[in-house]
């Protein structure tokens, strides 16, 4: 029984700019180290089912039987292949015909009639000069270059009446970033530096432009590939998707078929759940995971699925770029918070999971430090039961590899199904858009603004952003549409939320509330979440072993401890925390809107006095 078939939309989109005419330098990125499906009828292997592909194999397969188009592909020290072999004797004859300066009737005639013998001597030199540039061209990524763009004049001199008539020239380039790679020009090598140039002066040729024939560069990033190429107006980019749940089931189902009876897959539910969990694996990724499966003989259960998707993507992206965040605590072991949580629960979590116009692109998370931001989103991010990957350093001291890297993140974010991006001290992870950024922090995050607008992410990603210095994010970030839609301050316990943690920090050294409550109350006066924290972690260090303290012994030891000189700095980051906050209900008070807005225009004068006074 044939497979369903499988089309891929990229196919699609490349073949309508080149038809158009709208660019003939194109550039496919993305996905182009995967493998892909040729149905049985283009495909050179015996299999109904058909089989997968590299990228160019499977372009040459559907472009290269097109009578239309003559095809040629090279790739970095390979040679310059023609899908046909009757069009590498069509261009050896153009090609003489060009170089001769013959017209095709005195071509004709001249091969009809005898000739002297030095003509003939003079047109087999051109022969072997094609076919000697053909073979030099394997180890020289330049000659191959300059070859393919004397091709295209030729294709161009000879229209009326030649052999070429009617015929496009399509070349297919591979690994364009290492032909062509990214570095400022004076660090290039004279080798790369004239590729470089040469490049430009072929894609900004008028004849070039006007003419039919088209060159597709294929590479995984278009930050790889020289900018001095990529940014020609004259030259356009497509995108190569990861393998979505069709796509991935489409594979799963075709590998199963071609295993032998007692070595098919064994999972632990369906082959569509399977094609689900996978969301993010390349199919590349795919076929060695199911290999190792088929080879072990075991039940396939969904934790090995899942390890080997956060091992694939933390390789793709890169030691230290991005980790998967797996939250052990829940809300319900929250201490305090009590109407953030209320809120959170009954506003925010079913925003966060829809996948619809009702979905939030997001939230900041601000306050002082030691207020518990982090760990209270954590227990958000558990909730939600999603994948969460913590964004801890994109930045890369190597040029162009930040480009690069921000290109590989947005390909995986468009292969997850649902995603949270975690990202504590967000601050320093963002830098800003002024005259003082360096130019990769202003790239960094404007780029990543335009993500969190981005409406092929909206209900796909959702942004958390955690930050003491909320001030600091770019206010093109923190405006709505952004993680402006959501600003929660989370602010040191008062009253019952107090009460709270006091009474856990006491339960850790067996006490409760008692006729000495208000004495120990007074006595933790200003408390953060972390210092009541590090107050339980004192007591049951003081214990001594028996687990257990009196009232006087916990005073004692809360009278010893002083605090850090913070106080400033955590009173700044509540003002801005309470200034930058876009709900009403999350202000401390019963507040009308007019009543909130009047108290934020207090604390800002509040702000400005620190600062001009300098206390900060």
């Amino acid at each position: 029984m044939s497979l369903q078939t499988l089309e891929y939309p990229f196919r699609k989109e490349a073949a309508d700019i080149l038809n158009s005419g709208a660019a003939h330098a194109l550039v496919l990125t993305g996905n182009v180290e995967d493998l892909f499906w040729l149905p049985s009828e283009l495909s050179k292997a015996q299999n109904d089912l058909g089989t997968y592909v590299p990228i160019i194999d499977y372009l040459r397969a559907h472009w290269g039987c097109l009578q239309s188009h003559i095809l040629i592909s090279y790739e970095l020290h390979g040679p310059i292949r023609f899908v046909r072999d009757s069009d590498v004797e069509l261009m050896r004859q153009d090609w003489i015909k060009h170089r001769s300066g013959l017209d095709t009737s005195d071509f004709v005639i001249k091969r009809m009639t005898t000739i002297k013998d030095s003509e003939a001597q003079r047109l087999d030199a051109f022969k072997k000069e094609f076919d000697d540039y053909l073979a030099r061209s394997v180890e020289k990524p330049a000659m191959a270059l300059k070859l393919m763009s004397e091709m295209c004049k030729v294709s161009r001199q000879a229209k009326v009446g030649d052999a070429l008539f009617g015929k496009r020239l399509l070349i297919l380039i591979e690994r364009t970033d290492m032909i062509l790679p990214e570095a400022p020009i004076t660090q290039l090598s004279e080798a790369d530096r004239l590729r470089v140039t040469f490049c430009q002066d072929w894609f900004s040729d008028p004849d070039f432009l006007e003419a039919n024939d088209s060159v597709v560069m294929v590479a995984e990033t278009s930050g790889a590939i020289n900018h001095r190429v990529m940014r020609l107006p004259q030259v356009l980019r497509v995108s190569v998707p990861s393998p979505d749940e069709k796509a991935r089931a489409h594979y799963i189902t075709w590998f199963n078929r071609n295993q032998p009876e007692g070595k098919k897959i064994k999972l632990w539910d369906t082959q569509q759940t399977l094609a689900s969990l996978t969301a993010g694996l390349s199919i590349h990724a795919l076929r060695q995971m199911l290999v190792s499966h088929v080879y072990d003989g075991q039940t396939l259960e969904s934790s090995n699925v899942l390890k080997r998707v956060e091992q694939y993507i933390e390789s793709q992206l890169g030691e230290g770029v991005v980790s998967f965040k797996k939250p052990g605590h829940a809300l319900k072991d929250v201490i305090g918070f009590s109407t953030l949580k209320s809120f959170l629960k009954d506003e925010v979590i079913v925003r966060f999971r829809s996948v619809g116009e009702d979905a939030l692109p997001g939230a900041a998370v601000s306050g002082p430090i030691g207020g518990g931001k982090t760990f209270l989103f954590e227990a958000v991010a558990c909730e939600l039961g999603m994948v969460v990957l913590e964004l801890k350093n994109l930045r890369s001291k190597w040029f162009g590899e930040t480009d690069v890297i921000l290109e590989r993140l947005y390909r995986v974010l468009m292969s997850l199904g649902k995603v949270m991006i975690f990202i504590d001290e967000a601050d320093t992870v963002f830098g800003g858009l002024g005259s003082d950024a360096h130019e990769t922090e202003k790239r960094l995050t404007g780029e990543i603004q335009k993500w969190m607008s981005d409406p092929k992410l909206r209900g796909r990603v959702v942004w958390l952003l955690m930050s003491a210095r909320i001030q600091n994010l770019s206010p093109d970030i923190r405006r709505p549409g952004r993680v402006g839609n959501l600003i929660i301050p989370v602010l040191d316990p008062e009253g019952s939320d107090f009460d709270e943690f006091m009474r856990w920090v006491l339960a850790g050294v067996g006490l409760k509330q008692e006729s000495n409550w208000e004495l120990l109350k007074k006595a933790m006066e200003g408390f953060s979440a972390a210092d009541f924290g590090a107050l339980r972690s004192e007591l049951k260090a003081k214990a001594n072993g028996t687990g257990t303290m009196n009232v006087e012994q916990v005073l004692e030891v809360v009278e010893e401890i002083l605090p850090a000189d913070i106080g400033q700095a955590r009173r700044y980051q509540r003002l801005q925390a309470l200034v930058n906050c876009t709900r009403k209900s999350l202000l401390p008070g019963d507040l009308t809107k007019a009543q909130a807005l009047e108290q934020k225009q207090r604390w800002l004068e509040e702000i400005r006095e620190m600062e001009l006074e300098g206390l900060i």
